[in-house]
């Protein structure tokens, strides 16, 4: 009796039988059909109407009556009417601005009003017009910051 928990020997190797590669059962077909194409096309040369094949000239030619048409068309073309007059509307605006005066840099204040800038979303930065806010700007928070690149409010 033998051992079931020693696995059997491996089988003699068999010589390898490899079948042709692709390249050579081409090597056969391709110059098959090849063959087969030229017969067809001798095949087919050589069934006629029954003519014989000469090298000879072909009679002149025979005059043949023709028949020529020639149509004339007239075409009138219809005055067009002139556009009508283009009108132009002007408007005019005029946008006054407010603007405060603000405390002149290196006045020995440390404390600015710039650094006091809280927005809560980016709605209220582009409504202030602050939009896009760059870090270390006024204004600027992580929180308007969505993809941490250091701008904010950017899309």
């Amino acid at each position: 009796m033998t051992n079931p928990y020693i696995p059997p020997p491996p089988p003699p190797p068999s010589p390898a039988v490899r079948p042709a590669p692709r390249w050579a059962r081409k090597r056969y077909v391709l110059p098959a059909l090849g063959l087969a194409f030229f017969l067809g096309i001798g095949a087919g040369a050589g069934s006629g109407d029954g003519e014989k094949s000469t090298d000879a000239k072909p009679r002149a030619a025979r005059p043949t009556p023709t028949e020529t048409v020639t149509a004339t068309a007239t075409v009138t073309q219809t005055p067009e009417a002139d556009p009508a007059p283009t009108v132009t509307v002007t408007k005019t605006v005029t946008a006054t601005e407010t603007v405060t005066a603000e405390h002149a840099a290196g006045t020995g204040s440390d404390d600015s009003s710039d650094t006091d800038v809280y927005y809560a979303n980016c709605s209220e930065a582009r409504a202030a017009g602050a939009a896009p806010i760059l870090r270390g700007e006024p204004g600027y928070a992580s929180h308007l910051d969505r993809d941490d690149d250091g701008v904010a409010c950017d899309a």
